[in-house]
């Protein structure tokens, strides 16, 4: 059974208060692989909320849930398939001169 439309207005009056102050300005691109994607929409549709709006609820509520400890930091990126590759690769790039000026982006 749907949400009361009145109940939907309160969440998006309450989202707003919340997200605001915290996100105006900011913005974050993020790419998922076609099995992550397709779970999101999955989710989102059960839900009857926007993509973006789900995956930015669950980005925030993760980051609100980590540790700043940096040993806690360390295992969580150790925990990413290829982040130590990639940045290696991304060092290696740095020392060719193979970079964008922050400006140019």
């Amino acid at each position: 059974m749907p949400f009361p439309e009145r109940a939907l207005r309160w969440v998006h009056v309450v989202r707003r208060a919340v997200y605001a102050p915290y996100m105006s300005g900011q913005r974050l691109n993020i790419t998922l692989d076609g099995e992550h994607a397709a779970k999101l929409a999955t989710l989102a549709a059960r839900v009857h909320v926007n993509e973006g709006t789900l995956a930015r609820s669950l980005l925030s509520s993760a980051i609100d849930g980590l540790d700043p400890d940096p040993a806690n930091v360390a295992v969580l990126l150790d925990g990413i398939d290829g982040a130590f590759e990639r940045a290696q690769l991304g060092v290696e790039q740095a020392a060719a001169g193979e970079t964008v000026a922050l400006d140019e982006l």
